[in-house]
Formats: structure tokens, sequence, C-alpha cells
């Protein structure tokens, strides 16, 4: 999913990285996907990429600030990260992981909450997954997660 005028190559210049055709294809793979994609969903869809190729673009990318992690209980999840400044991020939000297909969405209209910390804490970074079933999945509760993916 992406936003406005955004083009892989730019996001990446804005971001202060080199764009080459193995990076282009991974960070269009993540927005085309319009929510976070594990490292073996992005393996998957691309194939042709080696995974070390995928790995290394990844980390480049997370030490860039392109990519926020999602811990979702059940693999890390990476997603493009719109805003450039590092200090701040303005486009975090809550997601969902579902626990009957193990997708995880993006709520971009619901921000992650502010919180006041006690004095002494530094907090580097806020995570907000709430887990539960998606609304694709609400009529197959009672069905085991294995027979249906």
């Amino acid at each position: 999913m992406m936003h406005h005028d955004e083009t892989p190559e730019s996001l990446m210049l804005e971001h202060g990285i080199k764009p080459t055709a193995n990076r282009i294809l991974i960070l269009r793979t993540l927005l085309a996907a319009g929510r976070p994609l594990s490292m073996t969903e992005i393996e998957t869809e691309l194939e042709s990429v080696d995974k070390s190729i995928v790995s290394r673009t990844l980390s480049t990318f997370r030490e860039h600030h392109l990519l926020h992690a999602l811990a979702d209980g059940e693999s890390v999840r990476y997603e493009v990260c719109h805003c450039a400044e590092e200090e701040e991020d303005s486009d975090r939000h809550v997601h969902f992981h579902c626990e009957v297909c193990g997708r995880t969405f993006c709520i971009e209209e619901l921000p992650v909450p502010a919180v006041k910390y006690p004095a002494g804490f530094e907090v580097e970074s806020v995570e907000y997954m709430a887990h539960g079933v998606c609304p694709e999945c609400r009529g197959f509760r009672g069905i085991s997660k294995e027979s249906i993916c």
C-alpha cells in the first residue's frame, strides 16, 4: 500500500539507501502487501532472490530506519516506515495479529497510545500488538489453524 507519489527508489533515497534491483524488488513487495510480512513470506514471494540477500537487505533497511520490525508472537514481521526522521516517528500505529490465519494487519487509523513512563525509564521503541481473530476468519473460530492455512 503505497502512499501518494512514493516509489521504492524515492523512499530508499529519502532514507539514505542506494537503490539496487534486489532492494527495489524487496521494498516493492513490502509496499504491495499492505501489511507487515515475515522474512519467510518475502522469500516465498521472491523465490528468485537469494535468502541471504533478503536478510542483508532487511538489515540495511532497518539500519536506515526504512523498516519497523514487529514481533507478533510467531515471527518477526517487517513494515515500511514512511517517516524519514528517526527522531520523529509519526507513522506508528496499532497492529492486529490473527491467531487463526497468522496474518498481521496494520490498523493505521489507530495510533499507538501515548504512555507516560516513570522517571528514569528511557523508551527506545514501542509496539502495540493486539491478538485475536480477523474479520475474514471469524466464521472459522472452531476450526484449527492448521486445517485452514
